[in-house]
């Protein structure tokens, strides 16, 4: 069902970053350019009170609230020359035009989250289209189908699913401030991945802003096109204002627990066990693996800590006896477990304390700002015990807390799907997805180079246990050390080979097709978006 009347609808190193002017104009006045959205957008007024420039008293807490990766949010960043939030397409076709006319670099942020900045952060003149007032949330529980402006949050849509029904969920990500727009872009996945695939997965309908300015709608826009913005990663081929998604049933109670064990606790041996056996167990349970060197050995000494973190879509009891025969060696107990519901599961594997408000869903600013270097691994043979024990000996040598590794199972849905089904191609044969984190809150962008050379140093000794030819990658967790020499304009198709079969697989070819049809001056680019085959 469609809504009546309703507009539908993450860098180089930062080193090149600091390099860059501030805010470099082109050779337009503002006021040319503001004019022309004026003059585009049918209401003059409307568009004023929505754009803002370094001149503005609000332009920098505008830029900087979303946010998240502190490496970037310095004064020696390049910023924006406007910040455009739109209220209406008619606004986002307005600056897609007048970003081409005066040969602005357009920027497309949702919630910030991108993990390079690649959503705010140019080395070339540029716009930022900031989709923060998309937020309109439709549910038809009845349908069981959605309609999400791509600036709402994860958090936002399951709380509007939830006020419509308790037994119906949406299988996107933990983090409740991630805006949707870039998450469903690159696949988005979360506790429900098992049961029900990726947030792509189950995106029916979309409507988008080409580079002509045009709202087009899964129909009109084309089966080839529609394919590319599921998984295809955001800010390559158009504004997608907003995404039809089936919702997904839910029980109406399920079970959660984290279960920890360090070293001493036999956790090497647990963490082996578990690569065995997370893959193979019913859909309806998921458990990811959070690694992370900490002082809790015996007397305060330094040891590896593995949390098994649980989603089960069911009560205890049955969750009970699943474990006990397919994993006894965790020994899960009564006592591990909490029942509750889906939506109060949504704000558990947020972070939240027990009892926390459902309220808290809707909040967009997050507590989770650090300074962060991150990346990912698909892992398809079992990591030995040996291997492990290097993993655990190379976390010693960061400072405790900043370094972790987050183990997602696949199996399920996600080996039912076909690697072409959408553009994100980690299905059948992957056992689990490392993302890798160095993560750290004291001593800011002075001590980058020693965590982000540490993460480097890791990833390297990963290799020899995890995917190869390629070592595939997911474009969600953006990183450019993949492929460094993409220069913004001139990324030939030899370069983005580089990164983009690592994200894509056999994908990525089919991707740069659609590409060349749709925009082929390339005017949505950044320093990993798909280019055409003419660049």
């Amino acid at each position: 069902m469609k809504m009546a009347n309703f507009t539908l609808h993450h860098l180089l190193p930062c080193l090149l970053f600091f390099a860059a002017p501030l805010v470099a104009f082109p050779a337009s006045t503002p006021d040319d350019f503001l004019q022309c959205l004026s003059l585009h957008s049918g209401n003059a007024f409307a568009i004023s009170k929505l754009v803002y420039t370094p001149m503005n008293s609000s332009y920098s807490s505008v830029l900087d609230i979303t946010i998240q990766n502190l490496r970037f949010l310095t004064p020696f960043a390049p910023k924006p020359i406007y910040i455009v939030t739109p209220l209406n397409v008619s606004h986002v076709q307005a600056a897609i035009l007048c970003s081409r006319r005066y040969g602005l670099q357009m920027r497309t942020r949702s919630g910030g989250h991108d993990y390079e900045g690649l959503s705010y952060l140019s080395e070339v003149p540029f716009v930022i289209l900031d989709m923060v007032n998309f937020r309109l949330i439709s549910v038809d529980a009845e349908d069981k189908t959605a309609w999400v402006q791509s600036g709402a949050t994860a958090g936002e849509l399951y709380y509007r699913i939830a006020e419509k029904s308790k037994t119906l969920g949406f299988p996107a990500g933990l983090c409740p401030t991630v805006g949707v727009g870039g998450h469903f872009s690159g696949g988005g996945y979360g506790t429900l991945l098992r049961k029900y695939g990726l947030a792509a997965d189950n995106v029916i309908d979309a409507q988008l802003v080409d580079a002509q300015g045009r709202l087009l709608d899964r129909e009109s826009m084309g089966e080839d096109l529609f394919w590319a913005i599921r998984g295809g990663g955001g800010g390559s081929f158009g504004v997608v204002v907003s995404w039809k998604v089936k919702v997904v049933p839910v029980p109406s109670i399920v079970t959660v627990f984290t279960i920890l064990r360090t070293l001493e606790q036999n956790a090497t041996k647990l963490v082996h066990q578990w690569q065995l056996v997370a893959n193979k167990l019913p859909n309806d349970l998921l458990i990811r693996l959070i690694l992370q060197s900490n002082n809790s050995g015996p007397n305060g000494t330094r040891t590896m800590q593995a949390s098994f973190n649980t989603l089960y879509l069911g009560g205890v009891d049955s969750l009970l006896e699943v474990t006990r025969s397919s994993f006894p060696e965790l020994n899960v107990t009564r006592q591990d477990c909490t029942e509750m519901s889906w939506i109060e599961s949504a704000v558990y594997f947020a972070g939240f304390p027990k009892g926390t408000p459902l309220e808290i869903l809707l909040n967009r600013s997050s507590n989770t700002k650090t300074f962060f270097k991150n990346k990912s691994d698909y892992v398809r043979e079992p990591i030995p015990e040996s291997g492990l024990e290097g993993m655990w000996e190379r976390f010693f040598e960061e400072d405790e807390g900043v370094a972790q590794m987050i183990w997602n199972p696949y199996g399920g849905k996600m080996a039912e799907i076909p690697e072409s089904a959408i553009p994100f191609p980690h299905r059948a044969g992957v056992l689990y997805k490392i993302q890798h984190i160095t993560a750290w809150t004291t001593g800011g962008n002075e001590v980058a180079p020693k965590h982000v050379s540490w993460i480097r140093s890791f990833y390297s000794y990963m290799a020899q246990y995890v995917s190869k030819l390629p070592r595939e990658a997911y474009i969600n967790y953006r990183d450019l050390d993949i492929g460094m020499n993409n220069v913004i304009g001139s990324t030939s198709y030899k370069q983005a080979s580089v990164w983009g079969k690592k994200y894509f697989k056999k994908n990525f070819d089919r991707l740069v097709r659609v590409k060349t049809v749709v925009d082929p001056e390339n005017f949505f680019r950044h320093e990993q978006s798909i280019p055409p085959f003419s660049s």
